[in-house]
């Protein structure tokens, strides 16, 4: 089981830090991954953690904004998120997969219940 928070109304050039606390086995044996989904758009990758490698990956679109990152001992994944722009508006999934690595949303096992970021100007 997956269950995200942290998300909330921001202002244009603020940060938020998403939560996604797994249940059952370790996070580090799944592939991670952060969604988004804006209204009437499909899934869109946001970043991925290579499961047992930790290794993480950005979408382009994030690249240097947001920060994907976990606690073992709270098997626990985040992402931060700076310089949120309107864009960024959404609501926010975490993912776990047993494939290796994957941006792909089909390819995910396991969804949390999202939560919704809102950018405002």
């Amino acid at each position: 089981q997956l269950v995200e928070s942290g998300g909330g109304l921001v202002q244009t050039g603020t940060s938020l830090r998403l939560s996604c606390a797994a249940s059952g086995r370790p996070f580090s044996s799944y592939t991670m991954g952060w969604f988004r989904q804006a209204p009437g758009k499909e899934h869109e990758f946001v970043a991925v953690r290579r499961r047992f490698a930790g290794t993480v990956e950005y979408a382009d679109s994030v690249k240097g904004r947001f920060t994907m990152s976990s606690d073992n001992a709270k098997n626990t994944v985040y992402l931060d998120m700076n310089g949120l722009q309107s864009e960024d508006t959404a609501v926010y999934y975490c993912a776990a997969s047993f494939n290796q690595f994957t941006i792909t949303p089909d390819e995910y096992s396991y969804w949390g219940q999202g939560t919704q970021v809102t950018v405002s100007s």
